[in-house]
């Protein structure tokens, strides 16, 4: 008797499992190509830099859980820097970070610490030089760090993410650039209209594309220990918004200005904003499941009581069918990614 081929995994049930690949040898290489260009200028004719990379000690990871990526580092690194003083001297020494990792470079719960020394003899323009690398440095460093984890994404994203597409081994790697590479194109200006027509609970049809899709409402509540206006920040000011999504966002909360969350999987539009109580957006997942050019309704409203906050997230015009996964990535997206930065959420 012929035995049975299971059918393969769907790619957003095989992407709900966890998954993990240790990219430190590149890592390595990106720190050794990165740092070495950062340099600064003084007022006068002196400059400082990063001359070698000299150790990086640490794992580096890509996780993706749930379809969603997330990286993982710890890294102990070691510099050394160099520059020409005022009076030509040329200025060496050693840069020590203890730590440069997620928690610091995204998470912000903790600050980069410099552990500096100085090789050359020391005169006033030594000394002088050695004052500008301590208080330029740091920021040019930390603009590199901030780019590490979208560029972790970016070169290894589709290693760690099933495609639907059984001829392809992955799917691009979320972007965190403004227009992120797997996303699909923008809707036209008609498609999303038509989408933000339905305004019913009930199941309705959304027409786009030449196309028509029956849908349907999901909301989803939960309160947080966190002011109303805290909270609204936290979710649309795109340097907070890493804190909880751990991947790069692009926010500008006002009415038309773009968005992309967790790397590039879900985007769309604010239509309106009113803080700290409410903000609506036209909204799409970056998934093979979502059809193509088809946007949702979400209604985000924050509702502060005398010691927590309820927040209920309404998306209008969900394709019928996908209910369950819907709601089930809103909660794990949304709801428990604000509840891992410590907010104490109430399921």
């Amino acid at each position: 008797m012929a035995s049975t081929i299971p059918k393969p995994m769907a790619p957003t049930t095989a992407n709900w499992h966890w998954k993990n690949k240790t990219v430190t040898p590149w890592a390595k290489q990106w720190f050794d190509r990165e740092l070495t260009a950062v340099r600064v200028n003084g007022e006068g004719t002196e400059e400082v830099g990063i001359e070698r990379v000299v150790e990086v000690d640490g794992d580096v990871e890509l996780g993706q859980r749930k379809s969603k990526l997330i990286t993982i580092y710890d890294c102990r690194v070691v510099l050394d820097w160099s520059g020409t003083a005022s009076d030509g001297t040329a200025v060496s020494g050693k840069l020590t970070i203890p730590e440069v990792s997620h928690e610091n470079t995204l998470d912000g719960t903790s600050d980069y610490v410099y552990e500096w020394s100085l090789s050359t003899a020391r005169s006033p323009a030594v000394d002088a030089l050695f004052a500008l690398a301590k208080s330029r440095l740091p920021s040019a460093l930390e603009a590199k760090f901030a780019t590490f984890p979208a560029a972790i994404i970016d070169t290894h994203g589709k290693d760690v993410y099933i495609s639907a597409d059984s001829s392809r081994q992955g799917t691009p790697a979320p972007s965190g650039s403004s227009t992120p590479a797997s996303a699909p194109a923008a809707a036209s200006s008609g498609s999303a209209d038509a989408a933000l027509k339905k305004k019913a609970d009930g199941p309705g049809v959304v027409k786009g594309s030449g196309r028509a899709n029956n849908t349907t409402t999901v909301t989803v509540e939960a309160s947080f220990m966190a002011a109303g206006d805290d909270l609204f920040s936290l979710l649309t000011d795109e340097k907070r918004i890493p804190m909880w999504t751990r991947a790069p966002a692009k926010s500008s909360p006002q009415p038309d200005a773009e968005y992309s969350l967790f790397g590039g999987g879900v985007k769309g539009k604010f239509v309106s904003v009113s803080p700290p109580k409410e903000f609506v957006q036209t909204w799409a997942l970056s998934s093979p499941t979502w059809p193509s050019d088809h946007f949702a309704k979400l209604t985000t409203t924050l509702d502060q009581g005398s010691d927590s906050t309820k927040v209920t997230w309404r998306l209008e015009g969900v394709p019928l069918g996908m209910e369950e996964e819907i709601t089930r990535n809103l909660n794990g997206y949304y709801v428990h990614g604000l509840k891992s930065i410590g907010l104490g959420t109430v399921l």
